[in-house]
């Protein structure tokens, strides 16, 4: 049975992302693989509204007393839960806006960071729900900031991965791109051949 991938890229600039540039080079590495198959999702594209309180109160309700406006509003985050459920290995595209991750990126979190569906609350504390995975998060930055106090990016992703139990995260950084076209080139490069080696372990 092949490895599914589920790809999230969330990314205003479109082809002119580099965080969208190393998703690209991923899907060109695992086409033709039968023993792997990708989902993609661009956030930018297919745009999740920020999370409203009707929304949220949705998932509250069971499906029996949900009238349908309800139906519809739950079936989003319903939908996007199943998707991650449904792979093996989640993939992160992520560029840094000001120190953080996209709203768009963010919305998503939103919507699959759930209490009671994959994620509980414990005596011990909270215990993820969405287990057995892995996820490589693709991090492309302008400046350099990797292991530094400014990396406020990797820290939160990892906490809300870790939430819903997908503590198996592994980051592939593309750093300076933005700190002149040698520097660029060499950690886009260094990153592309991490990436072939992820590929290749998969």
């Amino acid at each position: 049975m092949a490895t599914r991938i589920l790809l999230i890229t969330s990314s205003i600039l479109g082809e002119h992302g580099q965080s969208n540039a190393l998703a690209g080079h991923l899907l060109d590495r695992v086409a033709g693989r039968d023993d792997l198959t990708v989902t993609h999702r661009d956030l930018a594209v297919e745009s999740l509204p920020h999370l409203g309180f009707e929304e949220l109160s949705s998932w509250q309700v069971a499906a029996e007393g949900c009238s349908a406006e309800q139906q519809v509003l739950a079936q989003r985050s319903d939908s996007l839960i199943d998707e991650l459920r449904a792979h093996e290995v989640l993939v992160l595209a992520v560029p840094m806006y000001n120190f953080g991750i996209p709203s768009q990126l963010k919305a998503w979190f939103d919507r699959v960071m759930r209490a009671g569906t994959t994620f509980r609350y414990t005596e011990q504390g909270p215990e993820g729900l969405v287990t057995g995975k892995r996820a490589v998060i693709l991090a492309a930055r302008g400046g350099e900031y990797a292991g530094t106090e400014l990396d406020t990016q990797t820290p939160h992703l990892k906490a809300m991965l870790g939430m819903i139990g997908i503590t198996d995260v592994s980051v592939i950084h593309a750093e300076g791109l933005a700190m002149g076209d040698g520097r660029r080139e060499a950690a886009l490069k260094e990153a592309r051949q991490a990436i072939d080696g992820l590929v290749e372990a998969l």
